[in-house]
């Protein structure tokens, strides 16, 4: 399985109008320097998308609940990816790796054989995140937004509103997870007990 934003193909920023009040608040990284990964280095939670892809819209609304690991490789402009996600009332682990384009402030992943982008836009909260991606123009647009916590606030959540009404998405296009329906807990579990031995025995 994929993230939600690994859904969708190519660049969303040039339809972003700078100008207007609901973007004031969008940053679009470029170039992606070695503080922002380690700002986006930890655990994060899926909080919600919008995709005007009808494909990609049902795929993402197949997802319960999700959360990963993001883990940056500086020198090799790659971040270790370490996903749980629930789909269809279950647990399905993947592991992967993205591929940063610190240039013009992008991450791509291999999926069923094609490379996926998408463009990553920090907002004025360090403890969130988006990711935006378009597919074929502004009729497929999307944006997915994450968190540090399962919840976020309302300060945080307005910025993804604000964001998703930038990009001329409604809000009532948007697809939330639902963290009382992850399943992935037993599982991550086992695994960070495995890791941690791994770091005691070596």
């Amino acid at each position: 399985m994929v993230l939600p934003w690994a859904l969708a193909v190519l660049s969303l920023l040039p339809v972003l109008d700078a100008q207007s009040p609901a973007c004031a608040n969008l940053t679009a990284v470029a170039p992606i320097t070695n503080a922002t990964l380690d700002r986006l280095s930890g655990k994060w939670f899926y909080i919600g998308s919008a995709y005007r892809n009808p494909e990609y819209n049902e795929s993402a609304r197949s997802i319960q609940a999700a959360f990963f690991y993001f883990e940056p490789k500086h020198a090799e402009d790659k971040i270790i990816l370490r996903e749980y996600q629930t789909t269809g009332n279950k647990c399905i682990y993947s592991s992967n790796s993205l591929t940063v384009y610190r240039e013009n402030g992008t991450m791509s992943m291999y999926e069923s054989g094609r490379e996926h982008f998408a463009d990553l836009l920090l907002t004025k909260h360090p403890k969130t995140f988006m990711l935006s991606a378009s597919w074929n123009g502004k009729k497929n647009v999307g944006m997915s937004f994450y968190a540090d916590k399962p919840e976020v606030t309302q300060e945080q959540k307005k910025e993804f509103l604000d964001t998703i009404k930038c990009i001329g998405i409604h809000e009532s296009e948007i697809t939330y997870s639902d963290e009382k329906k992850d399943l992935c807990g037993p599982l991550h579990m086992q695994h960070e007990e495995e890791r941690k031995k791994e770091k005691e025995g070596s």
